[in-house]
């Protein structure tokens, strides 16, 4: 990253769900899918000069409310990992970095075989950058907020980062 980090993010399936629990939205709407990745794609222009994508979906059969790269330079395999991290996120309702934490840092074999995903592993990705959009008053993600370019864990935060700054213009 560049000149204006991100935070160190969370480190405990425990502590990075209860992170995800205190970025609940009041509300959700495509307006608000455009602010918070507009917010992302500012902030990963920001802080590195290395390309990544923005893909925010709603639940109901993954409709896609935003998408943008940060800067030229994604390539077809960003799109790959978007749709694995954001298949994690809509079926297991955490993200990606507490998956990744849950099984022994990103132990595939684990989680594969735990879920008994036999040939579909390879639907999900278990790697930093797949979040769960949570409403108040609404049990289970209404949607999914996924970076790809970053390693893992700069993925995940600068989701985090946004959420909080989105969150506090509401107040």
């Amino acid at each position: 990253m560049a000149s204006n980090p991100t935070d160190t993010p969370s480190v405990t399936f425990a502590s990075i769900t209860a992170q995800e629990k205190s970025l609940t939205l009041p509300h959700f709407t495509a307006e608000d899918a455009f602010d918070i990745g507009v917010l992302i794609r500012n902030k990963l222009r920001e802080i590195t000069e290395n390309p990544a994508v923005v893909n925010i979906t709603l639940a109901n059969n993954k409709q896609l409310l935003f998408h943008a790269a940060s800067r030229p330079g994604t390539v077809p395999e960003n799109d790959n990992w978007v749709a694995r991290k954001r298949n994690f996120v809509l079926r297991f309702g955490w993200s990606t970095w507490a998956g990744h934490h849950l099984f022994d840092m990103g132990n595939e074999d684990k989680f594969k075989a735990q879920f008994q995903l036999g040939e579909t592993a390879g639907d999900y990705a278990i790697h930093g950058g797949g979040f769960p959009v949570r409403v108040k008053g609404v049990e289970g993600p209404v949607g999914a907020i996924v970076v790809s370019g970053l390693a893992q864990e700069e993925d995940h935060q600068v989701i985090v980062d946004c959420l909080q700054e989105f969150l506090a213009a509401q107040k």
